[in-house]
């Protein structure tokens, strides 16, 4: 059981954190980063869902430095990690989904990726939704949709899941604007049509069942998160195959090959 539990507010990842190591990692020099040290994982979860941050400094002892990790990661030792890819996953969440759009140009070609990891362990890689005549907005809208779909059948089996996602966009048209746009009807308060419509209403209706049990964090694109550069090669991958359907990867989950691929 790790002796601390640590909470990023702001930084280059959000969530509850078991690795100081790896939690220094997505705050260290990131602007105005908030983050806090915890006793126990039931307060750390609370401070994290109520966004209650450290007053003034943040509160976070450094480690004495030893050869071995005081706290050790929930990755486990048979999935290949890079160097130079911080930690897939360390958090207490039983099952994490990175999910990831790509479009290129913007708009043009676009499709969407996803990596699930379980118990901190790689397990799943899906890629798709081809559109010759997408944007990156909407790209990264169906990578979400997919995780949440996804995430609804591990929350059936009584898991609780995070998702990571990279568009803060796509986070607050599910999670909070959404809201807004339902209760009017799906109408905006300005004038004009809400863009992608239909994949945030399907998206937020996934949403509304689950979210007791699925936290949404947004996580900084390309800074070497392995979950992220994993999804990110997906998304590009269904171009590349022009995937119209979102299609479970077949082949072995050989993580340093996948990285090889074209990224977007």
């Amino acid at each position: 059981m790790p002796k601390k539990f640590y909470v990023v507010w702001v930084g280059r990842e959000t969530g509850v954190f078991t690795s100081w190591s790896y939690t220094r990692k997505l705050v260290d020099k990131f602007p105005k980063a908030k983050y806090k040290s915890f006793k126990t994982q039931e307060e750390a979860e609370a401070a994290y869902a109520t966004g209650r941050h450290a007053p003034g400094k943040n509160m976070v002892k450094k480690e004495a430095k030893s050869p071995a990790r005081r706290i050790q990661s929930t990755v486990k030792a048979e999935v290949a990690k890079p160097p130079d890819l911080a930690i897939a996953s360390t958090k207490s969440f039983g099952v994490n989904i990175y999910c990831d759009g790509a479009c290129d140009p913007n708009p043009g070609e676009a499709a969407s990726g996803a990596a699930v990891y379980r118990e901190g362990r790689l397990t799943e890689l899906w890629y798709g939704l081809y559109n010759p005549q997408g944007t990156n907005n909407s790209a990264e809208l169906n990578a979400l949709h997919q995780a949440l779909s996804i995430a609804k059948g591990d929350t059936e089996k009584g898991k609780d899941v995070q998702i990571f996602c990279d568009s803060q966009y796509s986070i607050n048209c599910i999670t909070n604007w959404a809201f807004s746009w339902k209760k009017k009807g799906w109408k905006r308060k300005k004038e004009g049509d809400i863009k992608n419509l239909e994949i945030i209403r399907q998206a937020h209706e996934i949403y509304e069942k689950i979210r007791n049990n699925v936290v949404l964090s947004h996580v900084q694109a390309h800074v070497g998160i392995e979950g992220n550069e994993l999804a990110d090669r997906m998304a590009v991958f269904g171009i590349d195959r022009q995937a119209q359907y979102f299609f479970r990867y077949s082949e072995a989950l050989d993580i340093q090959r996948i990285l090889g691929f074209r990224t977007g």
